[in-house]
């Protein structure tokens, strides 16, 4: 996997959003993903979002909204099959943790790896961010007028990149460049080290007589290999 590259100039049809614009964009449209979430940060803080459906909330901005955290919106994708990951730089903020251990279902969506520098989230394979913004209210636009980070990104829906970034981010996910990292003495957790192996079926005819099933598979069908083991995540 390599991280030393300059690709050819071309042209991409891209958006360039700011403050809020990063809410009306980014954080949109992971509320509203079909199959996939994937966020990149280096700092990681409690988000809160706009949840038009529940009950009035406190006042914020001269209006009154009502609001909940964006865990448990992505606890809920996840329980309808999203692939929601999260690979993040620093240890994430005490209220963060606190929100994160109410979501059992999201506790295999979030890695660690201290030299993740770069901000970024695919939703769905579809929609990409590239910018400054670290998964933060502050950054994200979430937060009011005069509280907000100044933040600069880009969106994009080009399959170029999208294809691209997924490719980085799932090599880091994976754990690619652990074993050439210069850190990895001090890394607490290294992500190859969290991943168990696949796990391993022995043959029928290698497995002693007493242990061989009475019913053979029916002819013309294979038999299943038992899925890989979860992933183990750092502790929040």
């Amino acid at each position: 996997m390599d991280f030393d590259f300059v690709r050819p100039r071309r042209s991409v049809a891209l958006s360039l959003v700011s403050g809020r614009g990063h809410y009306d964009t980014v954080v949109a449209a992971v509320l509203e993903a079909q199959l996939s979430v994937w966020i990149a940060t280096a700092n990681l803080k409690e988000l809160m979002v706009e949840d038009p459906r529940a009950a009035p909330g406190r006042r914020r901005g001269g209006r009154r909204t009502a609001y909940r955290s964006v865990l448990a919106v992505l606890d809920e994708l996840a329980g309808r099959g999203v692939d929601v990951r999260l690979l993040h730089a620093g240890v994430p903020s005490g209220p963060f943790a606190r929100e994160w251990a109410r979501h059992p279902r999201l506790r295999g969506a979030l890695r660690l790896c201290p030299r993740l520098h770069l901000k970024a989230v695919v939703v769905d394979g579809a929609l990409l961010y590239l910018g400054s913004a670290n998964w933060t209210g502050a950054g994200l636009g979430a937060k009011g007028a005069g509280r907000r980070n100044f933040e600069l990104g880009i969106v994009t829906d080009d399959t170029e990149l999208l294809d691209e970034v997924q490719g980085i981010y799932d090599g880091l996910w994976r754990g690619l460049r652990c074993k050439v990292c210069k850190l990895r003495a001090s890394c607490d957790a290294p992500i190859d080290s969290l991943i168990s192996p696949p796990a391993v079926t022995a043959a029928p005819q290698e497995r002693p007589p007493a242990q061989r099933p009475r019913r053979r598979p029916s002819s013309g069908r294979r038999r299943r290999r038992a899925p890989d083991s979860p992933a183990r995540t750092p502790a929040t």
